[in-house]
């Protein structure tokens, strides 16, 4: 059916005029009802009481839709409470996490390299041995160790950024002692002015045990230095403040850190003993050699002797003699102008057993039932102790006669001996420096 236009326009007129008059019955009669969406926040600025303060404006209301106040509120409380809640999680861990220390280490000795690389078991950059300036960290403890060493090294130019520190010095001779006395004095002048407050030293002492020039030094003494870890059977030795300290391998003769390996401990090794060294007039060095050429012994032993004493080891004399020192099951130790010497050291390092002339020399150092060689035979050292090289015969005589499943054994138990003694030595050089640097007093 076909509606007629008229009749359609008027439709619309109504269908408009019905609509108008609906829309304004709600927006003007009808009861407002506000959803908690729609909700409107009020805030007033000025006079509360909303009257016109002094002639001013009366007071603005500003409007601000915000129909997510109630979750903001309490999302920004939670996340409040959680941040604090992992602040104090943070302090605990803080307070509970072990503290570290740092300590550095000035290398003026060629001890210093055996405390360093044999002992600590730090690594040295450059790997280079005749560098002029070489460094290296690592940890032990709680202690973080840096160490410098080399002829560059010089007063006034080492990177200082703590206040602990432990200098390795030469005492043995004059010239090395005055030498070690410059710079304990430069470390002196570091203490006064509050650089340094906790200073160790390391020293190569004397083989008499003449030490009485650094005595002035010490903290008991009216000095400044705290710790003192000394060469030889010292008397001054009481494991308070003055401990012994080995005197290692010759590492200013390049001697390097030897690592064990299979080989090492089952090969067969060809000879029965090694001698490789300087024969002093009247000395037991002279017995030694007389005795071993006597008693046709020269075949089965390696031997060398010199009458002169050289400082430096060239490329072939270092090879030969750690040749000897592995292709050995004894190495002889007699004597020189102390009974600790660096053959029975290196002999341990190869699994060499050290055969020592177990007398005491002439001089100032500790006599008694445990000298000398007192740190060796505390720490159970297995070696072979002769009083006179007249036993020596008899010695190499029983050696014959062990087997080669024997051998093996003793030269193991000798290399876990010697590395359990520089572990020792790590663990109360680094028990030492903190309980007396950082916990006393």
């Amino acid at each position: 059916m076909k509606i007629p236009k008229r009749k359609l326009f008027l439709l619309i007129i109504f269908a408009y005029v019905a609509f108008s008059l609906y829309a304004a019955y709600n927006v003007f009669f009808s009861s407002k009802v506000i959803s908690r969406v729609h909700r409107v926040v009020k805030k007033e600025t000025g006079v509360l009481s909303g009257g016109v303060r002094d002639g001013g404006a009366a007071p603005f209301l500003a409007d601000e839709w915000n129909p997510w106040e109630d979750e903001q509120v309490d999302y920004n409380s939670a996340l409040n409470k959680k941040r604090e809640a992992f602040k104090k999680h943070l302090d605990r861990v803080d307070k509970n996490k072990p503290k570290r220390y740092r300590v550095q280490i000035w290398g003026k000795a060629a001890i210093g390299l055996y405390l360093w690389e044999h002992i600590l078991e730090g690594p040295l950059n450059p790997t280079d041995k005749v560098a002029q300036w070489r460094e290296g960290e690592m940890q032990s403890e709680k202690i973080d160790f840096s160490f410098y060493t080399g002829p560059a090294v010089v007063q006034g130019h080492v990177p200082l950024d703590m206040n602990s520190l432990v200098l390795v010095l030469n005492g043995r001779e004059q010239q090395k002692v005055s030498y070690s006395t410059r710079w304990l004095e430069h470390v002196h002048a570091l203490v006064q002015s509050q650089t340094v407050s906790h200073v160790a030293v390391v020293l190569l002492g004397n083989e008499h045990c003449n030490n009485d020039w650094i005595g002035p030094y010490l903290k008991r003494n009216g000095g400044f230095v705290d710790l003192l870890f000394v060469v030889y059977d010292s008397p001054w030795v009481n494991d308070k403040d003055v401990f012994q300290w080995p005197l290692g391998v010759a590492t200013y003769r390049q001697f390097p850190m030897i690592r064990p390996n299979a080989q090492m401990i089952t090969s067969n090794r060809p000879y029965l003993c090694n001698f490789l060294g300087t024969v002093y007039k009247n000395s037991s060095r002279e017995t030694l050699v007389r005795i071993l050429k006597q008693s046709g012994l020269e075949k089965e032993c390696i031997t060398t002797a010199r009458e002169k004493w050289l400082p430096q080891e060239t490329a072939d004399s270092l090879r030969r003699y750690q040749t000897a020192l592995e292709q050995s099951e004894l190495t002889l130790c007699p004597v020189g102008i102390n009974t600790e010497c660096y053959r029975i050291y290196e002999a341990c390092s190869y699994g060499s057993v050290p055969v020592v002339e177990d007398v005491q020399t002439p001089g100032t150092c500790a006599a008694g039932p445990s000298s000398p060689l007192r740190l060796l035979k505390a720490a159970g050292a297995p070696f072979i102790y002769i009083s006179d090289w007249k036993e020596l015969p008899a010695i190499l005589e029983r050696e014959r006669g062990m087997s080669q499943e024997q051998r093996v054994d003793r030269r193991r138990r000798l290399l876990e001996w010697y590395a359990s003694f520089r572990q020792q030595m790590k663990e109360r050089f680094t028990e030492v420096i903190e309980e007396t640097f950082f916990k006393s007093g």
